[in-house]
């Protein structure tokens, strides 16, 4: 992005617009995510990390990989890491974050066209980018072509919590208090606005695990994290 203007996306999910917003907030993206979450990001990371279950020789794709935060914590297993993602401003950063891990590339790819042979990764993985891709399903399904039979997905994202009471405060949260958070971090605040609005478009639990299943994913199950802010995913490619 060469304009210092705030860019926005909006539920229409148009790449070139994600991809510029999330170019702009680069910088300051993680600091930003610690604060909004209150430090649960890495407790999240770290649940997403063991679900993976990276061992050394294999070969991971974190797609949506933003600033490779989730990436260099699967690479500090030993296994081959691909950081992928659409947004060249994100790479960028996490290339100067963790460029210098030795099991760490970094791919510019769009997910739902991704510039893989089939069968390539023995797991695949994405952290709170499922939601900003304009079809996840076929996102789903690009991820099942390039994943070895038996190799393992996990998705962590946003959901939506079980109970209505805290539901109903966290969409407060979320609609009043994060924009306000990203501004005072120093963010693009509209950024987070379409954040908050992405969440709360985004289906529920039972509906993604659906389509997890729909791509062809077996052994489908989700466990909630934080009273369900956030669900986490997991399924396996058959054995051919």
């Amino acid at each position: 992005m060469t304009s210092n203007e705030p860019n926005r996306a909006d539920l229409g999910k148009n790449p070139a617009q994600v991809s510029g917003m999330f170019d702009q907030v680069a910088a300051g993206y993680d600091r930003t995510n610690v604060v909004m979450t209150f430090g649960n990001d890495a407790f999240w990371r770290a649940a997403a990390t063991r679900a993976v279950a990276p061992k050394k020789g294999e070969r991971i794709l974190d797609l949506g990989a933003g600033t490779a935060s989730s990436s260099a914590s699967l690479a500090g297993s030993g296994a081959e890491v691909v950081a992928a993602d659409f947004s060249p401003g994100m790479l960028a950063e996490g290339r100067r974050r963790h460029g210098h891990l030795p099991n760490l590339s970094f791919v510019e790819a769009d997910a739902t066209d991704l510039p893989f042979g089939d069968d390539e990764f023995d797991a695949v993985t994405m952290s709170y980018s499922l939601r900003n891709v304009h079809d996840p399903k076929k996102a789903l399904a690009e991820l099942f072509r390039v994943t070895k039979p038996g190799g393992r997905l996990v998705v962590n994202e946003f959901s939506t919590p079980p109970s209505p009471l805290f539901r109903g405060l966290y969409r407060f949260y979320n609609a009043r208090v994060l924009p306000r958070v990203a501004r005072l971090a120093g963010t693009n605040a509209e950024a987070y606005d379409y954040l908050n609005e992405s969440i709360r478009d985004w289906p529920d639990q039972a509906t993604l695990a659906s389509w997890i299943r729909a791509a062809g994913w077996t052994e489908v199950a989700h466990r909630n994290l934080s009273m369900g802010i956030v669900a986490l995913h997991r399924a396996i490619k058959p054995e051919l």
